[in-house]
Order: structure tokens, then sequence, then C-alpha cells
């Protein structure tokens, strides 16, 4: 019977490749869709409808990062389970975390909704923009548990190796979006509202998507068992704790730098939107980077293969350089279009072009933290990621825009932001240097998890 951890063997180049690229079709079909709604929301000739979704997403990221952190606890802890040969502790970790992704997403979601008014306030927004902000974000927030479901699903499926139904759970999402956009926005006249309910919609499609295949294709979920969930919760904590913390760094470092950007007016908020938008999409890529190296370091590491994580981690750098820079270079020859679709004019364009060069160059740096995160988070050290990502997101952000700004107005907001990057991209590497190539396998932090595993297995034989 062919064994389902698919990365122990083959050409590791060629996995990483191949998982990114399938990941990013799925993630690009959702960010188009986002960009899409920027470039409808651009038509209606609003300003403050702009600045509103610049508004609403930085809390919208803030909210994603709880089930990006619920994701990486799945991905990680079913992909070391698959790699050590253990089917059974995949399958029970799998349905566990989704359990606790849904259960602990849905009061996080209650805690967000009840306080959006003053968050979004906290973030910058003022007078009609922050009303049509509540007004779109009291839509979507509820729906988080739906996210997380597919979330979750998605990074099991990647545990296991089916990068293509972990795209396409994300592909019909976007689809259905993409769909219903044009209906609500225009259609039925619902602008703001449209978006906000045509998001739900696909976030219940991806549930959908996500988490069907686990149940037919691989019969990947258990019975939920109180005994087992109490059990591993420790172990899934451990991982989504930090994942998390993690992750909701980013959204707090955005916050600080969309609040230092409205001091410039809502054309440079809307500027910066924009850009939001095209971040994703540009790079969907890297982005699906971090998720599609995660199985492959853990399968390996799992089996003891730690020669193969040290080569998976070279060619995800190699990987990150190559799509950088022809990322780049596309976004330079397409710079002139680019502005024409939003229609973009003063600070507005200045900062659509700055992106559209330097500043798209400067991703390489993300994306080498993106691949360093997914490193720690499989091989035990989850919180090298968090203090990474924090690090990153107060001290590389902070003083750097502070100081951009002062010298260079809107446009130095977001190159402070862009130098923070390169400064821990350099700690990242080297910390994963110091956890990979100088540690030798038996002294890797990853080491509890072989425990848990053990343990479980010990408390399954004598039920």
């Amino acid at each position: 019977m062919e064994t389902p951890a698919k990365f122990l063997k083959g050409n590791l180049f060629r996995h990483i490749t191949v998982m990114s690229l399938t990941a990013s079709v799925g993630l690009m079909a959702v960010f188009l869709v986002d960009f899409v709604d920027m470039v409808f929301i651009s038509m209606l000739g609003k300003a403050e409808l702009a600045a509103a979704i610049g508004y609403a997403g930085a809390l919208l990221f803030f909210t994603s990062s709880f089930g990006i952190g619920m994701a990486i606890a799945a991905g990680a802890l079913v992909a070391m389970a698959l790699g050590a040969g253990d089917e059974e502790l995949a399958k029970r970790r799998a349905t566990n975390t989704l359990i606790f992704g849904v259960i602990f997403g849905a009061i996080f979601a209650f805690v967000v909704w009840l306080n959006l008014r003053p968050l979004a306030a906290l973030l910058g927004a003022s007078g009609e923009t922050l009303d049509l902000a509540v007004s779109y974000l009291s839509i979507i927030i509820p729906s988080l548990p739906l996210l997380i479901f597919g979330m979750v699903g998605s990074a099991v499926l990647r545990a296991y190796g089916d990068a293509r139904r972990a795209m396409m759970a994300t592909v019909w999402g976007g689809l259905v979006n993409a769909v219903l956009d044009p209906i609500l926005i225009f259609g039925l006249d619902l602008e703001l509202t449209g978006a906000a309910i045509a998001s739900v919609v696909a976030r219940a499609t991806i549930a959908w998507f996500g988490i069907m295949p686990l149940i037919r294709a691989h019969q990947a979920l258990a019975k939920p068992n109180v005994t087992a969930l109490r059990y591993d919760l420790k172990p899934v904590v451990a991982i989504a704790a930090p994942a998390i913390l993690t992750q909701l760094a980013t959204p707090l470092g955005q916050a600080f730098v969309t609040r230092s950007m409205a001091e410039f007016g809502e054309a440079a908020v809307a500027g910066m939107a924009i850009v939001g938008r095209m971040t994703p999409i540009a790079f969907g890529v890297l982005f699906a980077l971090s998720g599609a190296i995660g199985p492959i370091i853990g399968q390996n590491h799992g089996a003891g293969n730690e020669d193969r994580v040290r080569e998976s981690l070279r060619d995800a750098f190699i990987f990150t350089a190559l799509v950088v820079v022809l990322v780049t270079l596309a976004l330079y020859a397409l710079r002139g279009p680019v502005v024409a679709l939003f229609e973009a004019d003063g600070i507005t364009k200045d900062l659509v072009l700055l992106f559209c060069g330097p500043l798209a160059l400067a991703f390489f740096f993300n994306g080498v933290i993106f691949v360093t995160n997914a490193a720690f988070n499989n091989l035990g050290h989850p919180f090298y990621s968090t203090w990474i990502n924090w690090g990153r997101h107060t001290l590389g952000t902070v003083p750097l825009v502070l100081l951009g700004s002062a010298w260079f107005g809107a446009p130095g907001v977001l190159i402070g932001q862009a130098i923070g990057g390169v400064v821990f991209a350099v700690i990242a590497v080297v910390l994963v240097y110091r956890v990979v190539v100088v540690a030798k396998p038996d002294t890797v932090e990853a080491e509890p998890f072989a425990r848990q595993a053990r343990l479980f297995q010990l408390f399954h034989h004598r039920r």
C-alpha cells in the first residue's frame, strides 16, 4: 500500500514548485476577487468606499490570522504523524484541530464583532468612512468559523500531499465570490453590503470544498472523542497558540501602517489599499509557499530525514528569489496599465508606482520570513516564528515607518515597512541555520511532538 507521506522521496525542488504553484491558484482565486472588489468599488467613484475597504482589510487580516494559526497547527501535526507512519494519529489530530478551530474562532469572532467601531476608529477611520467600514465588517466577521473550517481542511489536504483538492476549495470560493460581486454590488445596488454578502457565501463554499475531500477521498477524519479532544488540546495549543500570535503580529503591524498612512488623507489610504490588494495577487505563489513547504519539512522531519529538511529550505529560498525577480519585472512592465485601471492620480498613483518597482523586489525578504516561519512551526520551534514576526512588525515597523513618513511622506510609510523586512529576514535565516544546520537532529525541539505521538499511541492501545 502506498504511503500517504509522499514527500519522503522524489525531487524536493519539484515538490516545492508543484505544491506552491497549485496552492497559489487557489489563493490567488480569492485574492483576485478581493482585487476585483477594489476595482468595482473604485468604479463607484467614492473615495470613502475605497478607504473603508482599506480599514476593513486590516481588521479582516487580524481575524483571518486566527484561522491561519489553526491551519498551521493542523498541517504540522498531521504531516508529522503521516511521516512517522501513524495514520490513526493523523486522523485524530485533523478532527480535533477542526473542532478546536471552530469553537475558539467563534469566541474570537464574537469578541471582535462587539468591538468593531472602536477597533476601526483605532485604525484611523472616522465619519462616513468609519460607518461604512463597520457596516461591511459586521456582516463578514461572524463567518470566521466557516473560514477556519475551510482553512484547516485545506491544510490537512496539503499535509496529505493533495494540493489539487486544497486548491479547488479556494478556487470554488473565488468563483462564487466573483459571480456574486457584480450582481450584488451593481445589480442590486448594495455597494459594500453586496461585497460583504458575497464574501460570506464564498467562505461557506470554501468550508464545504475543504472538508468534503477529507471525508470522501482520504477518510482523514475520525469520530470525535471527548477523551481524545482533551488529550490533543495540549499539542494543538503548543503549535496553534504561538502560530496565532505569530500571525496576529502582521495585522497589528499593518494597523500601525494604516494609521500612519491615514495622516496623509483618504487618497493615501486608498493607494495603500490598492497596493494591499495587488500584493497577494502578484506574490500569491510565495504566500502559498509558506503552506506548501510545511508538509514537506514536517513529513521528512517526522521520518528523521534531516538532510532532506535542509535541502527543502535551500530549494525554497532559491524558488523565492526566482519568483520575486520574475514578478517584479512583470509589475514594472505593467505599471502604466495598472495605474490606468484604477484611474489613480496624485499620491494614490505615486504609491502604486512605488509598489511596481523597488517595493516588489524587496518582497524577497518577506518570502524568506514565510519559509523560515514554516520551518520553525514544523520543527517544533513555533515561538521562533512568533519572535521573528513580532520583531518584524514592531521594532522592524514602528520606528522605520515613523522615520520614513517624516522624510518621504506617504511613500516613506511603505519604504520604512519594507526595510524592516530586510532586517528580520536576515535574523530569521540565522535562526533557521542554527536549528536545521548546526543542531543535530536529536537536539531539535520537535522531539516533544514525537513523545506526544508515542503517548497517544500508548493511550490508544490501552483503550
